[in-house]
């Protein structure tokens, strides 16, 4: 996608607009910043007049009522999913003018549909008729569910109480979007330049090739990875390896500090923005009837309260303090015992390089050690591999088949047991922090869904990365870390890819509850430790050897490597988010830092520095979709583990075995998606609710 200025929003005509073009997937080397304001106002006016049409003439029927919200809905994604797409991988200031310019129309019409009494009245009529019974049970499901969610749009507000609530939803869409950019900003904002040998003291091969690469993509043409200069930025490829490993400390802090007071000063800042999103949240609540912004947001998920939730963090939290305290006392006697002058006071930016020391000492174990087994292209191949023994799926590349936004971006089809395609994806693995967010994710191109002529759409998905680019010729060396990232986004595409449900509004991961749509991506995560699959993806970038059994064996052996730690720390995230959004209140005396330092006195050891602003960088809960909600990882982790442990009952060496579990797998939690509750679904694999205990006992904390 090319930068056009500015001020030339809009010129094309609609007939020449590639993103009303019609064609299966977006015209990603065709679209530009000047076409989104024309093609917005285009699909608007039509929209509008085909809503307008449906209040005057929809009947109480799924086919006259429900059909029609469908196209509506999925032309709408269509275009405007592309943009929002493209402001998150190839961002610019003219996208970003365009997308502001037109996001408030977008914002109020999704008002419009939300608060139609028309459309309201008749999914209420439709509920209660006698045609309601001669609906299937997703078909009644996703009733139900436009039913709540027009409530929670304010169909149900009149007057000055609308008109408050349509404000809130434009201002908090802005502020979203503010708050993403700012991080983005503030990202690729700061970097450390260095030109002396004796600042990269410590750093790995990769680290240093990571480094000199990141120097010439910054204009130092002749940088190479034993001369420099060496260039470290907060993106996490170059970050992590720094923090990990290099001997100098006062370098180490200062880009830990960069890193945790990104987007809080300056025109970057969003310590503002946070409040104003809180408090707004919170008067949405309120218009609606809920005493919170959490209760708001838990009445669409399967967590039934927010006493329950807590409960289930404040148990974990109880399970795994001990274990982070006695992480950090080790870390400490281990500095100690290695002659550190700071050991008797390990500040933030000490933990992660003395915790590699510690580790490298217990395990003989290096992250470093183990890159060259995992090139990108040999882990895709055996990731694709255990899919097909799971699953019953074949994939294969299809690259130029379609339009990508960068040259870097992948094209593959799957296909089943017959041959038939059946689901298409998109794998945008690097990262490019100058127009890239950082993170993970995967997103919905289109989605399954049974069109007018009885054929099925099959669903494209976006599997979006932030990994280690090739260098120097050699491809994308994969931490163990980027490894299982790349594991989840894959889990999180195969429920995408694989329903079964040809209903828009419920395929693939729509309509799932927010806080089980991880249970497939961490389910994935978990073969990255059975011996077979890793084993067998992995293939030496120089030799193509196999992983040899002593690293994998150590690999197994480090697992739970400061298991305590890492569940503590998203427990604090997870706390201070419920905190924020169920009991705080602008304007108490207590700012949203006050509160992180709070729920920190009993969810962290190390107390957080006085300078701590990583709720300004926190795009989950204040740029995504995480609001009351970033508790979500650890209770779908409740689902993914007990759902890898029947695996395991299974027998994981046992073909046949693993077989038919993937098959009732697949045909549960990967078929079923929003056509049923998350619970359903999960007794319909599992044959019992969720226990915790294979969470516990896959972190090693279990009871002793």
């Amino acid at each position: 996608m090319s930068d056009t200025p500015t001020d030339n929003l809009g010129t094309d005509t609609n007939s020449t607009n590639p993103l009303l073009a019609p064609t299966p997937y977006p015209r990603f080397d065709e679209i530009e910043a000047a076409h989104v304001v024309p093609a917005g106002d285009a699909v608007l006016a039509e929209l509008q007049a085909e809503l307008e049409q449906l209040e005057r003439d929809g009947e109480p029927t799924w086919d006259s009522l429900v059909v029609p919200l469908e196209r509506i809905s999925d032309r709408l994604e269509l275009v405007w999913g592309a943009v929002i797409h493209l402001t998150s991988v190839k961002n610019s200031d003219a996208l970003r003018a365009a997308h502001e310019a037109v996001q408030p129309k977008i914002v109020a019409f999704g008002s419009r549909v939300g608060q139609s009494r028309p459309i309201y009245d008749g999914l209420t009529a439709l509920r209660d008729s006698a045609a309601w019974k001669e609906l299937d049970p997703a078909q009644q499901r996703i009733i139900d569910t436009m039913i709540r969610d027009a409530k929670h749009s304010g169909v149900g507000l009149d007057g000055a109480e609308k008109e408050r609530f349509n404000a809130i939803e434009l201002e908090l869409a802005e502020l979203s979007t503010k708050f993403s950019n700012n991080v983005l900003d503030a990202t690729k904002a700061f970097a450390l330049e260095l030109n002396d040998r004796a600042d990269v003291e410590g750093l790995p091969t990769s680290a240093l090739a990571m480094a000199a690469h990141m120097a010439r993509e910054a204009g130092a043409d002749n940088a190479t990875p034993d001369d420099g200069p060496w260039r470290i930025t907060l993106d996490a490829p170059c970050l992590v390896p720094f923090l990990e490993h290099s001997r100098r400390r006062d370098l180490r802090e200062k880009i830990y500090l960069a890193f945790l007071t990104r987007a809080s000063s300056g025109n970057n800042d969003n310590g503002p923005n946070i409040e104003r999103i809180v408090e707004l949240r919170q008067e949405k609540a309120r218009l609606l009837g809920f005493r919170s912004y959490a209760e708001l947001s838990l009445a669409s998920k399967m967590a039934p309260d927010v006493a329950s939730v807590h409960a289930l963090l404040e148990d974990l939290r109880a399970a795994s303090f001990d274990a982070a305290t006695r992480d950090f006392e080790q870390v400490r006697e281990f500095a100690r015992a290695a002659g550190a002058p700071e050991a008797g006071e390990l500040r933030h930016w000490d933990i992660a390089f003395w915790s590699e020391r510690l580790r490298e000492d217990r395990y003989q174990l290096s992250e470093e050690e183990l890159r060259p087994y995992f090139p990108l292209p040999s882990v895709l191949e055996g990731l694709f591999g255990l899919a097909s023994r799971l699953f019953g799926i074949r994939i294969e590349a299809a690259d130029g088949a379609v339009p990508v936004w960068h040259e870097d971006v992948r094209f593959f089809r799957v296909h089943d047991g017959h041959g038939n395609a059946i689901a298409e994806f998109f794998f945008d693995p690097y990262s490019r922090p100058a127009e890239k967010r950082g993170g993970a994710w995967m997103a919905d191109c289109v989605g399954r869904a049974r069109l007018a002529d009885d054929a099925v759409r099959i669903p494209v998905a976006y599997m979006v990365c932030n990994q280690s680019a090739p260098v120097d010729g050699k491809p994308s060396l994969m931490n163990f870390t980027e490894l299982r990232t790349v594991f989840h986004e894959f889990g999180h595409a195969l429920q995408h890819m694989l329903t079964r449900v040809d209903y828009p509004f419920a395929s693939g991961i729509r309509g799932v509850e927010w806080d089980a749509v991880e249970l497939p991506s961490q389910f994935m995560e978990n073969w990255c430790y059975h011996k077979e699959t890793l084993v067998g993806l992995s293939g030496h970038v120089e030799t193509g050897e196999r992983l040899p059994d002593a690293l994998f064996d150590k690999i197994i052996a480090a697992r739970n490597y400061r298991s305590g730690s890492n569940m503590l720390r998203q427990l604090y995230f997870s706390l201070t988010d419920l905190e924020l959004h169920a009991h705080w209140e602008p304007g108490c005396g207590e700012s949203p830092f006050d509160v992180q330092r709070r729920i920190a006195a009993t969810t962290t050891v190390m107390p957080p520095l006085e300078q701590d602003r990583f709720l300004c960088s926190f795009a989950h809960i204040f740029a995504g979709g995480y609001a009351a909600g970033y508790y979500s990882y650890k209770w779908a982790e409740v689902l993914s583990a007990d759902a890898f442990s029947a695996f395991e009952d299974a027998g994981l060496d046992d073909l046949e075995a693993i077989t038919e579990t993937g098959a009732r797998f697949r045909e549960t939690v990967l078929a079923e998606g929003g056509a049923k509750a998350p619970m359903d679904v999960f007794k319909s694999f599992r044959g019992r609710p969720p226990s915790s205990d294979a969470l516990l006992r896959h972190q090693g904390l279990a009871a002793r």
